[in-house]
């Protein structure tokens, strides 16, 4: 199928792609990895569509005051392959490894795959682990959201009518933070069934995020508490898997969490 008509604006800067999103039915471009096929299915049809991909404004990467600041439209292919970033924020790179493929992890962006939510993306659940914030902007300025309240449900955020996903902040780690990622998808590249990030420093702090426990990442809190208090990676895997029901998924999440612990507990 083709997409339904449209009208097409380039633009330079992000205070000019607000202007055009307050003026009507306007979706902004990024990556078009995700929007592209919905354009192409006409499960998406506005009737303007503003690119952002002149923005250069939105394309920095680079950590101030002990935050990974990552513009959103920051190529993941570009996120996967800093060296500062695989350093310090390593859970990043190992769910970017598992993100799709090459080609497109070279057009997608952190931001899109963050304004998509699809609940079965990499990037989102990584984030969530990592407490990340995003920075919104509108023509009433800049708001941060946490990574909490980010996401609300299958392709839906916090991100309000007329604003603009500019910047994900994340903070840097507790020191001797190790840090896992594992899914399980049918095959590499494709969406995965389920997964797990992982951000352990022990007796410190714990982050355990899951991937298809429910319709958005979803932080197993009392896993993280027993892995602060030294409980082992099976009891750990075992509370993360009651965030779920019984059955296949309960079994599979159980089963990747402790994989995961059992390389952050090594």
């Amino acid at each position: 199928m083709k997409p339904a008509p449209f009208r097409y604006a380039a633009v330079g800067s992000a205070e000019e792609a607000l202007a055009l999103l307050h003026t009507e039915d306007a979706r902004p471009l990024a990556g078009g990895q995700s929007l592209v096929p919905l354009l192409n299915l006409r499960l998406a049809r506005p009737s303007l569509l503003v690119d952002l991909n002149a923005v250069q404004e939105l394309a920095a990467l680079e950590v101030q005051d002990d935050t990974l600041r990552i513009g959103a439209m920051t190529r993941q292919a570009a996120l996967l392959r800093s060296a500062e970033v695989a350093q310090g924020w390593p859970l990043l790179t190992r769910a970017l490894a598992h993100a799709g493929h090459a080609a497109t992890r070279s057009r997608g962006t952190v931001g899109g795959s963050v304004a998509h939510a699809d609940p079965r993306a990499e990037l989102p659940v990584a984030l969530t682990a990592l407490d990340a914030r995003f920075a919104l902007r509108g023509r009433d300025g800049v708001r941060t959201v946490p990574a909490a309240e980010m996401f609300a449900g299958p392709y839906t955020t916090a991100v309000r009518e007329g604003e603009l996903v500019v910047e994900v902040l994340v903070p840097a780690p507790a020191p001797g933070t190790r840090m896992a990622f594992v899914e399980h998808a049918r095959t590499h590249g494709d969406f995965a069934l389920a997964g797990v990030a992982v951000a352990l420093a022990p007796g410190v702090h714990a982050a355990i995020a899951l991937l298809g426990a429910g319709p958005v990442p979803v932080r197993a809190t009392a896993a993280e508490r027993a892995a602060v208090n030294g409980a082992g990676p099976a009891e750990v895997a075992r509370l993360a898997g009651g965030e779920i029901g019984a059955g296949h998924r309960r079994a599979l999440l159980t089963a990747l969490t402790q994989r995961a612990l059992a390389d952050v507990m090594a």
